[in-house]
C-alpha cells in the first residue's frame, strides 16, 4: 500500500507511525509546507520519501492532516488530480464547511471525511505517536458520497489502528464537537491567560500549581496557528456554546456572592454525573 500524508505534525505524523505498525510492507511519502517539519519527518522515519502531490498523485491512501483554514484547498487540489482508486481523507477537527466546498467536484467519491478525535498538547513531527489512535473515536461524516470499494480501505485501516467509527452528518458533527472540544480547548486557554495576568512571578506559578490546574490548563499549550482557523470555521457553534458557558459561570458567581453554598454543593453534585459519562474514557 502506498500512503502520501500531506501534513507531517502530531496527526499526519501519528498516522505515518500507526501505518508503518499495522502494515509493515506500507510505503509512505511526505509533504509539508514547513521544510523544517519535512526535514525532521524524514530524520524521525516517520516517511520514507518526500513527494509532491504530483509525484504522488497514484497513491493508494492520501491523508490530509493540516490545520482545517487550508484544508478546503489541499483537499480541492488532491481531488483535481488523483486516480479513480486513490482515497482521501482528512483528519480535521471541522467538517460542514469543508464537505460543502467538496460537493460537486468530479472527483467527491475519492473522498472520505473524518475527524479522528485524538491528539495532545504538543506539535510538530517530533510529537507523533504510534498509538494515538489507539480506542479513539473516529467521527465519519457523508460516508455515503465516499465510493464502496474506498469506504472499505479506509475502514480496514481505520480498524487496525484500533479506532471505534461513528457516523454524524457534518452540520451534527462541528455542534457537537464545539461542546466536548473547542470549549474546553477555550476554556483553557483562558484560564491560563488568567494566571498569567494575576500571578506574575512565575515561580509561584510553578511552586504552587498542583496536579489540578497541570490537567485543566494543559490544552492552553496547544498550537494556535492550528486552533484559529478551527475556531474561525465553527465560530457560529462557538459563540453558542460560550453563551452557555458563561450564563453558567455568571450564575455559580452569584450563589459565591450571596453565600448560598447549599446550592453550590448541590450544583456540582449534579455535575458529577459526568463522571458516569466519560467513565471508561482514556
Amino acid at each position: 500500500m502506498k500512503v502520501h500524508i500531506i501534513g507531517l505534525g502530531l496527526i499526519g505524523g501519528s498516522f505515518a507511525l500507526g501505518l508503518k505498525k499495522a502494515f509493515p510492507e506500507v510505503e509512505i511519502s511526505g509533504s509539508d509546507a514547513s521544510e523544517e517539519h519535512l526535514l525532521k519527518a524524514q530524520e524521525l522515519k516517520l516517511i520514507d520519501c518526500a513527494a509532491t502531490l504530483e509525484e504522488a498523485k497514484d497513491a493508494d491512501v492520501v491523508i490530509i492532516a493540516v490545520p482545517v483554514d487550508v484544508a478546503k484547498k489541499v483537499a480541492l487540489q488532491v481531488l483535481d488530480v488523483v486516480g479513480n482508486n486513490t482515497l482521501i481523507f482528512d483528519a480535521g477537527s471541522t467538517k460542514a464547511g469543508l464537505c460543502e466546498a467538496i460537493a460537486a467536484h468530479p472527483n467527491r467519491r475519492n473522498f472520505l471525511a473524518a475527524h479522528p478525535i485524538a491528539g495532545t498538547e504538543f506539535s510538530g513531527p517530533e510529537a507523533a505517536v504510534e498509538t494515538l489512535f489507539l480506542q479513539k473515536t473516529n467521527i465519519i461524516c457523508e460516508v455515503e458520497k465516499t465510493a464502496f470499494k474506498l469506504q472499505e480501505r479506509a475502514l480496514e485501516i481505520f480498524q487496525k489502528l484500533g479506532m471505534r467509527i461513528r457516523y454524524m452528518d457534518p452540520a451534527s458533527h462541528d455542534r457537537h464537537i464545539a461542546y466536548v472540544s473547542h470549549l474546553s480547548h477555550i476554556s483553557s486557554f483562558m484560564l491560563g491567560k488568567t494566571v498569567l495576568q494575576k500571578e506574575q512571578n512565575e515561580k509561584d506559578i510553578f511552586d504552587l500549581a498542583g496536579s489540578g490546574f497541570a490537567s485543566t490548563v494543559r490544552l492552553a499549550k496547544s498550537s494556535p496557528a492550528m486552533w484559529t482557523p478551527i475556531f474561525q470555521q465553527n465560530k457560529n457553534n462557538i459563540l453558542e456554546t460560550l453563551e452557555e458557558y458563561i450564563n453558567n459561570l455568571s450564575e455559580f458567581r452569584e450563589l459565591l456572592k450571596n453565600d448560598n453554598f447549599q446550592e453550590v454543593f448541590r450544583e456540582m453534585e449534579r455535575t458529577n454525573h459526568i463522571k458516569t459519562i466519560l467513565n471508561g474514557i482514556n
